[in-house]
């Protein structure tokens, strides 16, 4: 699959990107032709990381990753994001910042939402890096889809959102570089809170009906 003529002189960086969820990301895009660089706290298990994935993927420091970059995934556990965008707040000056972390909790009932004091992961992230463009996505894909290589269509779209109209069309095209999937804009920043919470939802669905559901937006 062709990049498309948006993404063809874009570097994307996957932070947190040695986890299933970056690494699915990763493979996927490098397959679409789009310069990849893995970004984690231990830069020799980015580069091990890196050099099994299929394409164009280099690994390296979080800190590095984001410096090398135009477009920025933060793929890490909630417990770290608000640490690791401050310290890299410098390095991402500037940067479009695709938030893509789902503040959940779990017990013995499952899955839930956690409350955000700034609303959301994403209006976290806008907060601490006033220098750069947040946009929030990816959600609800699954790492297991992602990482299947005899997956050759990932059936679900994507749900992007943001205050910035180019940063989000680009990330719809990111989004739409994985074959199968749909980059949909789906509001302003302020919505990420029901959009991070409805994960606990999938993963309810997933595990009653043992899938790896993901979403679709109809007559669109």
């Amino acid at each position: 699959m062709a990049v498309s003529d948006t993404l063809a002189d874009k570097t994307v960086a996957v932070l947190g990107g040695t986890g299933p969820q970056g690494r699915g990301l990763a493979a996927r895009f490098a397959a679409a032709g789009i310069d990849v660089v893995l970004g984690s706290r231990a830069p020799d298990r980015a580069e091990a990381t890196a050099a099994a994935l299929p394409g164009q993927v280099r690994g390296m420091s979080n800190a590095d990753a984001a410096r090398a970059a135009d477009i920025v995934l933060v793929v890490v556990p909630w417990e770290g994001h608000a640490d690791l965008l401050t310290e890299l707040a410098p390095a991402l000056a500037g940067k479009i910042v695709v938030d893509c972390v789902n503040p959940l909790g779990f017990d013995r009932q499952g899955a839930y939402a956690l409350v955000v004091e700034e609303g959301s992961a994403a209006q976290q992230a806008a907060r601490i890096l006033t220098d750069s463009t947040v946009v929030a996505a990816f959600h609800h894909v699954s790492a297991v889809l992602l990482e299947d290589p005899s997956v050759e269509q990932v059936d679900t779209d994507v749900l992007v959102l943001g205050d910035d109209r180019p940063a989000t069309q680009l990330v719809q095209d990111l989004a739409s570089a994985i074959p199968g999937v749909r980059g949909i804009y789906g509001g302003r920043l302020r919505n990420a809170p029901q959009v991070e919470a409805l994960t606990a939802n999938l993963i309810s669905v997933n595990r009653r009906y043992k899938a790896h559901a993901g979403l679709r937006v109809t007559d669109i």
